[in-house]
């Protein structure tokens, strides 16, 4: 048998050993090959529609700030065309049989008529309109149809994460620099509330509207932007959570400077060696886009169910290389009704769905995120034979990892101790990322990994689960560098991904330049 000290490849070889300069000649070389695909700009709509007569200056919509030009007529009047378009959508297809992307090409076609009809009315009595205002028009009819109608402008803008809509007012959260406040993208409470119900409906979730009986909604945008809404607060408010990048891999949190090219090696590895990862952090770090790319690190030949309360994942879709075959399941809110014992009608949460998962046979499980007493399936999946398996959960402080575990197992009925073993043979690796915020004081956003730890068996009776830190913020630098070998190296190794002399090969080398905040320019 081949000494497990040594680096076995996927052909069974071993590989010669590689100086550093070896090591960072391919990692960059490997890099090269994993060049993002610059997003694209989504394609033209063509010109829709818009009924109603002449419209006053002050109708027209006061979206001050907003990075498109505004409409040459009131938003009355696209959601007067966006109706007639829509009705005549359902008349030319009334069963839906149609493919999406057939039935949207039809919905553009039908709104560039609908608003050449409008048009050639409304200039019976106004200035007439010019092709580039009928297309804005146009434009505007589709996004209400089948995009973010009013609010489509904000989700195009580069580099947006967040809006949230307070009332009339927005405020734009960006990855890249501070926050922007629009005063007005609405004219009443009404049209907001009315906004909300319609994108429900788009996205099947039709049976749920936000009125003072359900307060409140969530849905799934037809881009994959998550919308939450309540009526519950002062003023009717929205909060509209964008991905800006579904497809990405493990190579691009290289580019991002999100992990270095050790780390990749060594996160790649243990998905490759079947450890189950922990990943970790405050609310905005980066833990979904880490766990989507460690997903898209499983072998092909494999077989994964993912469980998410919001679908953010989107592994079962292509994405840059070969995946396995994936069954993505996503959690149901109720309608607002209870039914027997008190429990809220046709909801469906990712405790409910994981007996279900585990009979589809896969070889892992990932859990978008873990928020309550699916932690507990989770946790057991893991132990009782889920190599490989992953799942996120936030915590506000590295130190309160195992704690945070344990009061949510706790609190789905277990006990201390039983929850302290359960951790202890469920989890491997912990990976912690850090949020640094400082765009306040002109800087910018970083998110990187500050902590990888392992997690041990119990020590004591009454003990809690052990842990080493692999690797922890070191000489300054708030990032993770290499501070213990982790006691899986051989397995590791024998993925052909890495090896141990790496880890301690300068160790601070690593993320090259130092990390570039407000106080280091």
């Amino acid at each position: 048998m081949a000494d497990t000290h040594q680096r076995t490849g996927v052909n069974g070889q071993i590989p010669p050993p590689m100086g550093r300069d070896a090591i960072a000649h391919l990692l960059t070389g490997k890099l090269g090959e994993r060049q993002p695909t610059p997003p694209t700009a989504p394609p033209a709509v063509a010109p829709p529609a818009v009924p109603g007569g002449p419209t006053s200056p002050t109708a027209v919509p006061r979206l001050a700030g907003l990075p498109t030009e505004l409409l040459p007529v009131g938003w009355e009047v696209i959601e007067a065309l966006q109706a007639d378009v829509s009705a005549e959508l359902s008349k030319k297809d009334p069963e839906r049989t149609m493919a999406e992307p057939d039935r949207r090409a039809l919905a553009r076609s039908l709104a560039n008529t609908a608003v050449a009809d409008w048009a050639t009315k409304y200039a019976q009595g106004n200035t007439p309109l010019t092709q580039d205002e009928e297309a804005r028009i146009a434009t505007a009819v589709y996004d209400a149809m089948f995009r973010g109608g009013r609010l489509q402008s904000l989700l195009d803008e580069d580099g947006v994460e967040d809006v949230m809509v307070d009332g009339l007012t927005a405020h734009v959260e960006y990855y890249d620099r501070p926050r922007r406040t629009i005063d007005r993208v609405a004219d009443s409470h009404d049209e907001l509330i009315t906004w909300v119900n319609r994108m429900a409906r788009q996205s099947g979730q039709g049976e749920r509207a936000l009125t003072q009986a359900t307060p409140m909604v969530g849905f799934r945008m037809p881009d994959g932007s998550r919308v939450t809404a309540s009526l519950l607060t002062t003023r009717p408010s929205v909060v509209i959570r964008k991905h800006r990048i579904r497809q990405h891999g493990i190579g691009e949190l290289v580019q991002w400077k999100s992990i270095n090219p050790l780390l990749e090696r060594f996160l790649t590895a243990c998905v490759q060696a079947r450890m189950n990862v922990l990943v970790v952090g405050d609310m905005g770090a980066g833990k979904t886009s880490l766990l989507r790319a460690l997903g898209r690190e499983i072998p092909p030949a494999e077989r994964l169910v993912t469980l998410e309360s919001d679908r953010e994942l989107y592994l079962d879709e292509p994405g840059p290389k070969p995946g396995p075959v994936t069954f993505a399941f996503e959690a149901r809110q109720s309608n607002g009704e209870r039914s027997t014992g008190d429990r809220l009608a046709g909801e469906v949460t990712i405790a409910d769905m994981f007996a279900t998962a585990l009979r589809y046979n896969a070889t892992r499980v990932i859990v978008g995120e873990v928020r309550s007493t699916e932690i507990v399936p989770m946790l057991q999946a893991m132990s009782a034979g889920g190599s490989g398996s992953m799942c996120t959960m936030h915590v506000r402080r590295p130190h309160a990892i195992v704690s945070r575990l344990v009061q949510l197992c706790t609190e789905a009925g277990m006990a201390t101790e039983a929850a302290h073993h359960l951790i202890a043979s469920a989890i491997d690796v912990v990976v912690y990322l850090t949020y640094l915020d400082e765009t306040g004081i002109g800087g910018r956003k970083h998110r990187f990994v500050s902590h990888v730890y392992e997690i041990h068996d119990v020590v004591g009776e009454a003990g809690r689960p052990t842990t080493t830190n692999l690797f922890a913020p070191s000489g300054g630098d708030p990032r993770a560098i290499y501070q213990n070998m982790p006691s899986f190296i051989d397995e590791l190794e024998r993925t052909g991904l890495i090896a141990r002399s790496w880890l301690a090969e300068n160790p601070h080398g690593w993320w090259g330049e130092p990390l570039q905040t407000v106080e280091r320019r």
